[in-house]
């Protein structure tokens, strides 16, 4: 994909100009609001100030037109103990407490994006879930199998889809088109969205957004990344019928479609900035599609044996293609479709020991992949006996779990006991056997408990200043990526099937304290989470086509542990200031070499020391003018592990440098209608990229945003 210049702005720019033109200018602040309510902490709505984990809320359509971001995982910069890593400009994952992949779970309105294709370490699938089609994103830190089951070990975010409009005594519509534009990656990324609530009963909101990404320039000396562009297209719908005031039905559907993502740091096109190793492939690109379609029940006082009800139907489609050259000319193309259904009820009942969460919910994926290769002249060699993972191939989940508020000692305490049941099996009858290729088959079948025991102690009577404590367990089932996986891993490596894995288990706990004064608030936690049975790569001493073959075993027992704070205050009427920052160490027994006995090593991908600082001038009336400063700051990645070191097309030897940049903003309610927002990232040009990634971030990027309402 070649730079495109200018092309669109100035179109784009005189359209949402001339459709605002007449607009009445914006005089009243915005309206207050009330306590922040969050429910994925605990299944329950329930304030965020009095929530006993570490968690914040996003706020997708304020940092999609005023910070300028472009995906889901970059919702999630700021965020403390939030590595927010990029293999390819378009797949990004980010790491949640050490954790990213298949050890942080996602949440579409309460429906799982994980199944039981999706890889260790960095994968793009978060990146399949449009942040302008978002109301909400909730984020919890930490384990919380107990409520979530498998993979929710590092954190669990769930996206929640925009609303439709409430009923206003009269039919209402609502139509918003926006824009993004943005120098540096010369990218175009355009969304209308149209909702309406024609009766009080009745409401939809729909929309479709179409993004262009061209070739990323990186700083002063970088310059353009070359095929790092991709385009993709959404679309998405929802609507609510309400019988009366306590029933709401949801059908729900998105579309995601990403077109030619290249993974350039694998071929002759990356970059050997600080000494990074380039690949030797022609061409490794992937398209990515994803279809959800769900049906939800919401249900206040559905009888007296519950307070609320909430049940889900779901299907779900997830698919990927890669198409690969390499080195003499020989290609291939692999790929998996995966159908997963979905089904789980909750009740929520108020009772004497408390208010009682409790559920059910299934999975079942059904596999097919596949794998064929083609000769440097393009003629059919063969077609292999699966794709990335195993083929003909389905995997069962079943969760049952139960948890309690109890506010203890005539509520001066809350404690919150869980507990939860998981059964997961797994059916593959097409694998490719590691030792001579041919077809075998495998079945396995895995069940566990897990609990968890949270704390939350008010220290006035108003519960907004608050000490928190817990302990969870999270555990991580072997999907079909450990059991069967047949494809290229780290640079130079390829992971070929192992069966026999057990599940792995982890124990967190935490403690915190939350401030909230009226002028400033607070967040700080400490945590640790001891690691048992890591699943992890081990060096067989084999090479297949070029490759280092690894496989996995239950080897890596080791701990994650570190420190968050966020604080943010106002310091005159229209002056504010945040900042947020974090420490972090893990450790883990690992394979560095074809040695049988395991060694102490680092984690993966260990957080550097970081932070973010921002100010912050708000208008109170008028215009309502708004600008911005934010600085960014990350210290040298040096604590490598032994896959790390590896990884040499993506961390350069010795490790990532440090870097601190610099973001302006500036922007506007010009009208009731119109709101434009300006920045200026990466102000003095830097040469950077977050630690592990495949690209380097933006240079100096001028970035426009627009909405216009009507």
């Amino acid at each position: 994909m070649q730079p495109g210049g200018t092309r669109g702005w100035s179109g784009i720019l005189s359209a949402v100009l001339i459709a605002s033109a007449g607009g009445e200018l914006a005089t009243n602040p915005p309206p207050a609001v009330g306590p922040e309510i969050i429910v994925t902490a605990t299944r329950a709505p329930r304030e965020l100030l009095a929530v006993p984990n570490m968690a914040c809320q996003l706020e997708p359509q304020r940092q999609t037109l005023q910070e300028g971001a472009r995906t889901l995982p970059d919702l999630l910069s700021g965020v403390p103990s939030v590595l927010a890593q990029k293999t390819a400009y378009g797949q990004g994952s980010p790491f949640l407490r050490g954790f990213t992949g298949f050890r942080t779970l996602c949440l579409i309105d309460g429906v799982r994006l994980n199944n039981s294709v999706f890889r260790d370490g960095p994968n793009q699938y978060w990146n399949t879930v449009d942040p302008l089609a978002l109301r909400d994103a909730e984020v919890v830190l930490g384990p919380a199998s107990a409520l979530y089951g498998s993979d929710a070990v590092g954190g669990t975010l769930n996206a929640i889809p925009a609303a439709p409009p409430a009923y206003a005594g009269a039919p209402t519509w609502q139509r918003r088109l926006s824009y993004r534009g943005a120098t540096a990656e010369d990218s175009h990324v355009g969304r209308a969205q149209f909702g309406g609530r024609p009766r009080e009963d009745f409401g939809f909101v729909g929309g479709f957004s179409y993004k262009d990404f061209g070739d990323l320039h990186g700083g002063r000396d970088v310059g353009r990344q070359r095929h790092t562009g991709y385009e993709e297209q959404d679309a998405d719908l929802r609507m609510d019928y309400q019988p009366d005031a306590d029933t709401t039905w949801t059908l729900g559907h998105q579309t995601v479609r990403q077109d030619d993502v290249w993974r350039t740091h694998k071929t002759i096109y990356g970059i050997a900035w600080r000494g990074l190793a380039v690949g030797d492939e022609q061409r490794r690109s992937l398209d990515q599609r994803r279809d959800l379609t769900y049906l939800k029940l919401r249900a206040a006082g559905p009888g007296s044996w519950a307070d609320a009800l909430e049940g889900t139907i779901s299907r779900q489609a997830q698919g990927e293609e890669q198409f690969r050259v390499k080195r003499d000319g020989a290609a291939d193309r692999q790929g998996f479709d995966v159908v997963t259904w979905g089904a789980a009820l909750q009740l929520r009942t108020e009772a004497a020991g408390g208010e009682w969460v409790y559920g059910v919910e299934t999975y079942r994926d059904t596999v097919e992949s596949y794998t064929r290769r083609y000769a440097a002249d393009g003629a059919f060699l063969r077609q292999d006996v699966q794709g990335p993972v195993a083929d003909d191939a389905t995997y069962d989940t079943v969760g049952v779990y139960v948890q309690d508020t109890w506010p203890a000692w005539d509520g001066a305490v809350d404690l919150i006991p869980g507990l939860r049941y998981s059964y997961g099996r797994a059916d593959a009858r097409a694998v490719q056997n590691p030792l001579d290729g041919s077809r075998m088959s495998l079945e396995d079948e895995w069940q566990t408990l897990t609990g968890s025991l949270r704390m939350w102690y008010p220290l006035a009577r108003d519960r907004r200043h608050g000490l928190f404590a817990g302990l969870a367990q999270g555990f991580r089932a072997p999907n079909l990526s450990d059991l069967t996986r047949w494809d290229t891993a780290r640079s130079n490596e390829i992971e070929t099937p192992a069966p026999g894995l057990d599940p792995e288990y982890y124990l967190g706990a935490e403690a915190g304290l939350k401030l909230h004064f009226e002028s400033w608030a607070l967040q700080l936690c400490g945590y640790r989470t001891w690691i048992d049975g890591l699943i992890v790569r081990a060096p067989t001493g084999r090479v297949i086509d070029e490759n280092i073959q690894v496989t996995k075993r239950n080897a890596g027992d080791g701990y994650v542990q570190g420190l968050e704070l966020t604080a943010r205050g106002t310091l005159a009427p229209a002056w504010s200031a945040w900042l947020s920052g974090a420490l972090q160490d893990g450790r883990v027994e690992s394979y560095p070499t074809a040695d049988p006995r395991p060694q102490q090593d680092y984690l993966s991908r260990v957080l550097p020391a970081s932070a973010e600082i921002g100010l912050r001038w708000q208008a109170a009336s008028g215009r309502r003018w708004w600008c911005e400063t934010v600085g960014k700051m990350a210290a040298r990645a040096d604590r490598l592990s032994a896959d790390d070191r590896r990884d040499t097309q993506r961390i350069p030897p010795g490790g990532t440098p440090g870097y601190a940049v610099l973001h302006l903003r500036v922007g506007a309610a010009l009208t009731r209608n119109l709101d434009l927002a300006l920045a200026v990232e990466n102000v003095f040009d830097a040469d950077y990229r977050i630690h592990g990634s495949g690209v380097n971030e933006p240079g100096r990027n001028v970035v426009l945003t627009a909405a216009l309402d009507f």
